[in-house]
């Protein structure tokens, strides 16, 4: 059954093998499959576990943005504050559910596998939401990578005394971001991102400990505040898009999971239980198997739960011994030993976040340039070329940005008001939304399902309002930085 844009499931191939399923479907998909069968290759990109998955996620997203939402608290108060970041965090699990669901139903992509968003772009929209989709991804990924070389800089700039320029800080900063980003595979990133991981935990006990050992005195913790909706929603952003991210990684590196088993392909209404016969006559889509399912879930939900009780008890531990006085990064409330401590075990953290966000960015035009070709897997001049080319591009774009562009901060919230707010929450009902139309018997599937029907509405309106609202707050904030004389000049040391 081919969709609007002529994508149509693979059709029931041989009779069932050895474990219930078409020899002829694992060689279908496999061919599909943008890495393919990687046996006999020189670089293998199929090499993540799910517990692999789940560092590279949690080094990518628990990093920097944690650092600002000990202000958002002083700024709507330590209740809502606290509601809005559990909130925020079971809602950004269901929508890795449905991002995860419609990978699971959609092998296919354009000329291969599907691999990232602008993938999942040309299947709601066609060509233009490739385009659009995989253009925002690589706009936010150098963003996101430009804001943690900021961090970078500000951490060098404290450990130091600030006694160099604060660019030259930047440019010493890029250059290990960059050389971490040069492995072809995520698997090498994996067990690098694991001392990443280590960094920002340790980091954030030690930034709440010396809260704790050295409480602001006359701090003023407060319940609720009133305020208003632009410095509301202005603080609110920061745990809107401390949990962004996930999806332009995850679109990236979930089909590569390593798997256990054969490649099970299921062919039923939204069935891959392994008993499941298939029968061609009830084919209405794809999905991938229970092993793949399994593995992105758990993948997901690892993410999740640890940056949603990272994220709350260090914002609250944080603003109960600061109070609302506390500044943004938060470690910048904390005494100068303690603040260079803090900042000092955070620095691998910063780095390795940078790398991946530029290697994803990198990653995406490769695999658009080298779909099906040698270049993907074998050790080529052209290849290495390409993919060095990228990453310094990639890198020096993010550092031309943070040092050159004087509201470059503001920037970065543009492109997360305008893209994270999309992938992170938005995106996600549309994918729902489409497979219950196309493949569940049109709007009659909408009637049927109206729990799940009305959840995907309220994802698709959030991500919107989140998208018009910061964009709006972010614009005002612009042009009251520039009346108050606060934006300083271009390539400046600071």
């Amino acid at each position: 059954m081919a969709d609007k844009y002529g994508y149509s499931p693979p059709r029931v191939g041989d009779p069932a093998n050895e474990n219930g399923y078409g020899k002829a479907l694992n060689q279908e998909i496999e061919e599909l499959d943008v890495f393919g069968n990687e046996g006999n290759h020189q670089i293998q990109y199929k090499t993540l576990s799910w517990q692999l998955v789940a560092v590279l996620m949690i080094a990518e997203i628990v990093s920097n943005g944690m650092l600002s939402l000990p202000s958002s608290l002083a700024v709507v108060g330590i209740v809502p504050g606290a509601i809005l970041i559990v909130f925020l965090g079971i809602f950004g699990t269901f929508t890795s559910w449905l991002l995860i669901q419609f990978k699971l139903r959609h092998p296919e992509g354009k000329y291969s596998a599907f691999h990232n968003m602008g993938d999942a772009g040309y299947i709601l929209f066609g060509p233009i939401g490739r385009e659009l989709l995989s253009g925002g991804t690589i706009i936010f990924a150098v963003f996101a990578t430009g804001g943690q070389l900021l961090a970078g800089q500000l951490a060098l700039g404290v450990l130091s005394s600030n006694k160099l320029c604060l660019m030259l800080y930047t440019g010493i900063f890029t250059i290990p971001t960059l050389l971490f980003a040069l492995p072809r595979t995520l698997g090498r990133l994996s067990w690098i991102s694991i001392p990443s991981v280590i960094s920002i935990m340790v980091a954030g006990v030690v930034g709440m400990v010396a809260a704790g050992l050295n409480p602001a005195d006359g701090r003023v913790v407060s319940a609720t505040i009133n305020t208003t909706f632009v410095k509301a929603f202005f603080a609110i952003t920061n745990p809107v898009f401390a949990y962004a991210g996930k999806t332009i990684l995850a679109s990236g590196s979930l089909r590569r999971l390593k798997y256990d088993r054969p490649f099970y392909v299921l062919y039923t209404n939204f069935r891959n239980a392994p008993s499941t016969r298939c029968h061609e006559g009830e084919t209405t889509l794809v999905a991938l198997g229970p092993d793949f399912g399994i593995d992105s879930n758990q993948a997901a939900y690892t993410l999740q739960g640890f940056a949603t009780v990272f994220y709350v008890v260090f914002a609250i531990v944080t603003y109960i011994y600061v109070g609302n006085g506390v500044a943004s990064p938060s470690f910048g409330s904390l005494p100068s030993l303690y603040s260079k401590i803090a900042y000092g075990i955070a620095i691998p953290n910063f780095l390795i976040a940078g790398s991946l966000y530029s290697h994803t960015a990198a990653k995406l035009l490769f695999v658009r340039f080298f779909r099906k070709s040698k270049h993907m897997h074998s050790h080529t001049f052209l290849g290495w070329s390409v993919w060095i080319s990228l990453i310094v591009i990639m890198n020096a774009a993010a550092f031309v940005l943070a040092v050159g562009v004087p509201i470059f901060n503001y920037l970065i919230g543009i492109a997360a008001s305008l893209f994270a707010a999309w992938y992170t929450y938005g995106i996600a009902g549309m994918f729902w939304m489409y497979d219950a139309y196309h493949y569940q018997g049109g709007s009659h599937a909408f009637k049927k399902q109206k729990t799940m029907t009305v959840l995907s509405v309220l994802t698709v309106i959030a991500g919107a309002f989140i998208c018009v609202a910061g964009l709006y707050v972010t614009i005002v904030s612009i042009v009251e930085a520039y009346k108050s004389g606060s934006v300083p000049p271009p390539f400046t040391c600071g």
